[in-house]
């Protein structure tokens, strides 16, 4: 596919030394003062479109009156002073690692930089040197976890042959567990190869024994799942086609996955981190039949639906509003009240509900088990976040395909309703904007006599609006017009006449 010249600009890079030079001459040639040089050079790039994520936005300093050369940035000083320290067996190599690790957390262009400098095997070799010290080896992974953060291509052979053997030799250690089930993380989002690379090292039992060793430590439990939900992505553009099914089909055939999270669940019933982190899980893990009917005879869904309903009630009795807390009556160091936190545990149970519905007996099952009346409680408390919403609506639509009687009962529970209240809540969203209209096409699709219901209640306006402000929404949009009995232009885009294809 062509890109566009506008595309194209916004993908333009330059170095940090090219940028680091126009600082410079912006105080030397037109006589500026540091911060006006460093603006100057920001907005010149920037109407260039240049990209500067990759740029340390600071402005370099000079070594000494004598000395009118620029000082490297302080995160190469400090990998400069590792390296130094690394050579000659200095004391100091742990604090060395230290300052990097503090250096390169300051944002993502001080990783680049650091990994443009070769640091990346300095990091590799202070972890191997470290590999029978507790305290040296969690410093130096706490370096390489940093290092990798955004920037998985830095993993290598060796590196992944020493990841693999840091997690078998030290499985009880949880500390040290974590620290590198956090780079396996970081490693893995967005790069295929890597993730191909750990599975077939052995990576996938390591992280489903841990959880079931570890099943009481919740920070263990949680990267460990978290992990496993990054094998299953299918992230990377670079890839045409990525093993993630494949990936997901192993961790519940091969290692036992569901069972292990659906436990690992239940052993944590008022950490709220920990239970989003597992849903989240479950639903990228739920992609057949079988499991999703598993989940269900594991005891899944009747958690999930007891933490849906839990959740909602905790929100009454801590007095929490959307916007934050406002008092807690429970006084519990487990009662966490905060509403952003409730919001991400509401919508990754949304999300599971919606994968394991894919099986129209786990449909009914929700449905009966009160299900859809909790997702529009879920998406009305929460209407000003647009994620609930959009999680919300997907839920029901999958509860409500091909389902007369489970269209009825998300009717009369306000579903439709929701669903238009989340459009006129979000009108930008896009996402919301199309899981609304798909909910609605859903719900009339084998059961007309609510389309006039529907209607009345401003359908056709906020539908209208989706489609002249979101391209994405035509097809979904036009065909819920379309089966609401309204007037809508089906465009037809190629008939097969006027020529043939060879001409």
């Amino acid at each position: 596919m062509l890109r566009s010249a506008a595309d194209v600009m916004a993908t333009r890079r330059i170095t940090q030394d090219t940028f680091d030079a126009v600082v410079r001459e912006n105080m030397q040639e037109f006589d500026m003062e540091e911060s006006e040089a460093l603006k100057e050079a920001l907005e010149q790039f920037e109407s260039q479109g240049v990209d500067l994520s990759n740029i340390v936005k600071a402005v370099p300093k000079v070594s000494s009156e004598e000395n009118t050369e620029d000082q490297p940035h302080e995160v190469l000083q400090a990998l400069e002073s590792l390296r130094t320290a690394v050579a000659s067996s200095s004391a100091s190599v742990l604090e060395d690692l230290r300052v990097f690790t503090q250096q390169c957390s300051l944002g993502f262009a001080q990783r680049y930089l650091a990994a443009q400098k070769e640091a990346y095997p300095t990091i590799l070799a202070c972890c191997q040197r470290a590999a029978g010290e507790k305290e040296a080896l969690s410093v130096a992974l706490a370096a390489l976890s940093v290092l990798t953060d955004g920037q998985p291509d830095l993993l290598d052979v060796e590196g992944r042959e020493f990841l693999i053997g840091a997690l078998t030799a030290h499985q009880k250690d949880t500390a040290l567990s974590c620290l590198c089930f956090r780079v396996v993380r970081h490693c893995c989002v967005k790069h295929e190869s890597n993730r191909q690379g750990l599975v077939k090292a052995g990576v996938l039992p390591l992280l489903t024994a841990s959880i079931t060793r570890h099943i009481q430590h919740p920070e263990v439990v949680r990267e460990a799942c978290v992990v496993l939900r990054v094998m299953t992505f299918d992230d990377d553009v670079r890839v045409p086609f990525g093993q993630a099914h494949e990936h997901a089909r192993m961790i519940v055939m091969e290692h036992n996955g569901l069972k292990i999270i659906v436990e690992a669940a239940k052993a944590h019933p008022e950490n709220k981190a920990v239970l989003s982190e597992l849903c989240g899980t479950l639903s990228r893990l739920a992609v057949r039949n079988e499991f999703c009917q598993e989940i269900v005879d594991l005891g899944g869904l009747n958690f999930m639906i007891t933490l849906l309903a839990d959740s909602l009630d905790c929100l009454v009795s801590c007095g929490i509003a959307e916007s934050g807390i406002i008092s807690c009556e429970h006084k519990q160091t487990s009662c966490c009240c905060d509403a952003s936190v409730f919001q991400e545990l509401v919508k990754q149970v949304l999300s599971a509900l919606k994968a394991i519905a894919g099986n129209d007996d786990v449909k009914d099952a929700t449905v009966n088990a009160g299900g859809a009346e909790l997702i529009v409680m879920a998406m009305n408390r929460h209407m000003s976040n647009a994620q609930v919403c959009e999680q919300g609506c997907a839920a029901l639509c999958v509860l409500a395909l091909r389902k007369p009687n489970n269209c009825k009962v998300i009717m009369e529970c306000g579903g439709a309703l929701a669903a238009l209240q989340a459009m006129k809540t979000h009108p930008a969203d896009v996402n919301v904007q199309k899981q609304s209209c798909m909910l609605l096409r859903n719900l009339v699709a084998h059961t007309r006599d609510f389309s006039q219901l529907i209607l009345e209640m401003g359908a056709e306006a906020l539908i209208s609006q989706a489609l002249a402000a979101h391209s994405d929404c035509c097809d979904v949009g036009r065909a819920a017009l379309r089966d609401l009995g309204c007037q809508v232009e089906l465009r037809e885009l190629w008939t097969g006449k006027k020529g043939s294809l060879s001409q």
